[in-house]
Formats: C-alpha cells, sequence, structure tokens
C-alpha cells in the first residue's frame, strides 16, 4: 500500500494513505497533510497516483517543491523518495514497487507567488536547497546515465510539462474577510467563521451572527459549483436552489460578503 509520512527532522507528524484522489499539502486546514510553517504555501502541492506512478505536483508555491533536493514542478516520484517543502518533509512509501532510480524531475521554472501571505524560507535554507537542484539539474543534462541502473537500463527521462491549468480566484469587493483574494486551488473551499473556514467572515456582527459554515465552493471535474449551507448564497444577484455551477466573472453574495469569481491570465 502506497502512503505519505510527514515528518519535521526526525519527528512522525502525520501518515496518510494514497488513495483514488490526490493528497493535498500546504498551511490551511483543508489540505490533507497540514504543514503549520509560515515558509509553506497555504495549497503548496498535491500528490497524487496516475497509472501505477506517484506524481508529485507543485502548486504555484512561493518556495517550491523539492524531489530528493532537485525543484520540481511536476515529477514522478518512488518508494523511498522524499518531498520537501518549507523546512518539513513527506516521505514516499510505496510497498508495491520495488525500490528503483528515481525520475529525472521536470525543468524547473520560476513560480508565480500567491496573495498569501507565505514568508520567504530562511535565505541559507533556501540556497542550499537551490544549489542542490542545479547539481541535479547539470548531472541530468550530461546524459550519464545513473550510477546504480542496470545495463539494460536507460535513465530515465524528466516529465512532459502539464499544459497550464487555469485557477481561478475569489475577489472580496463588499463586506470583510480575512484577505481581499483567495486563489481557489484547492477541491473544496468553505466560507464561515469558523477557524476551519478558507474565507473566513470578519467584522462584529459577522462573528455574532454568521453561521460556521455559511455556504461552500466545490471543485469538480467540469468546473466550480457553489452550495448553499446554513445560507442560500445569490449568484448574480438570484438566490440559487442547488449547486450552481460558476462562470467567470460572477458575482457571489453569502451573508455580508459579495465576491467576483474571476480567472486571472
Amino acid at each position: 500500500m502506497a502512503k505519505l509520512v510527514l515528518k519535521f527532522e526526525n519527528s512522525v507528524l502525520k501518515e496518510v494513505a494514497i488513495g483514488d484522489r490526490p493528497i493535498t499539502i500546504g498551511r490551511l486546514p483543508d489540505n490533507d497533510l497540514q504543514v503549520d510553517n509560515l515558509a509553506v504555501s497555504s495549497h503548496h502541492a498535491r500528490i497524487y497516483k496516475e497509472g501505477h506512478s506517484i506524481v508529485v505536483e507543485d502548486l504555484g508555491s512561493l518556495n517550491g517543491t523539492f524531489l530528493n533536493n532537485a525543484r520540481v514542478t511536476k515529477a514522478t516520484a518512488r518508494n523511498g523518495d522524499k518531498v520537501q517543502v518549507g523546512k518539513h518533509h513527506i516521505e514516499v512509501h510505496d510497498t508495491g514497487v520495488a525500490d528503483s532510480a528515481p525520475a529525472a524531475p521536470a525543468t524547473p521554472k520560476a513560480a508565480a507567488p500567491k496573495i498569501e501571505e507565505t514568508v520567504m524560507m530562511d535565505s541559507k535554507k533556501r540556497k542550499e536547497l537551490l544549489e542542490a537542484a542545479l547539481a541535479a539539474q547539470a548531472a541530468a543534462g550530461g546524459g550519464a546515465p545513473a550510477a546504480h541502473a542496470g545495463p539494460s537500463q536507460a535513465a530515465p527521462s524528466a516529465p512532459v510539462a502539464p499544459p497550464r491549468v487555469r485557477v481561478p480566484s475569489l475577489i472580496i469587493t463588499k463586506g470583510k474577510a480575512d484577505q481581499p483574494e483567495y486563489l481557489l486551488s484547492g477541491k473544496l473551499t468553505v466560507i464561515g467563521k469558523s477557524v476551519m473556514a478558507t474565507v473566513k467572515i470578519k467584522g462584529f456582527f459577522a462573528r455574532l451572527f454568521a453561521p460556521d459554515v455559511c455556504a461552500q465552493i466545490n471543485k469538480r471535474d467540469d468546473g466550480y459549483y457553489v452550495v448553499k449551507a446554513a445560507q442560500i448564497p445569490k449568484v448574480n444577484n438570484v438566490m440559487i436552489t442547488g449547486p450552481t455551477k460558476l462562470n467567470d466573472g460572477d458575482n457571489i453574495e453569502v451573508g455580508s460578503l459579495t465576491m467576483s469569481f474571476v480567472y486571472k491570465d
């Protein structure tokens, strides 16, 4: 069975099995592996199965995602590999697959920072990781096969970078929330005053009268849907009667909040 083990230094913080859906990693509590570290973005990375492979994918984090000390945007991981986010690392355990040479990561590219309170990693640690990433990239560019690869086994090629996925944002246009804008990179966005909410409603009257969970936005295969909870949201000033698919530019009203659902180029 494949699983991920979240560690800080030598302490095990959490274990989670890799199933049919992606395992999300980030600072917010809606992630499967929550990493309480300001060097980690709200939704930092995800790990999922693609056929018989385990894939590590960065979600545009500020400080980057590293696989065996090489910065990656998307790469294949194998049993025993280590994924590093911030100062934490995640060990990949896949007992169904024999150990082998790790796949060369995709060519690194600069990741655009999100609108979030992510702190730049300690400069010394960041420099060490980037130097290791450049050394690994230079070694891969030399064309030499992995030292422990067998005579009939060529060095694995770098995975092809996937097409760019457009991720929408919620922009607060009226009312008070803990941020002016939210990137909807997770599968679930909760709106309310609960500490577990992604979009936290602020203000004196909101704290008194707003439900813990007012509404939520779900990511599905065909798009994003707003779903009622304790309150019935309005989309473009029309009260919804069930899950409603959102289009670019739609206005959403939930209690005292008004938000715009937009895709940015």
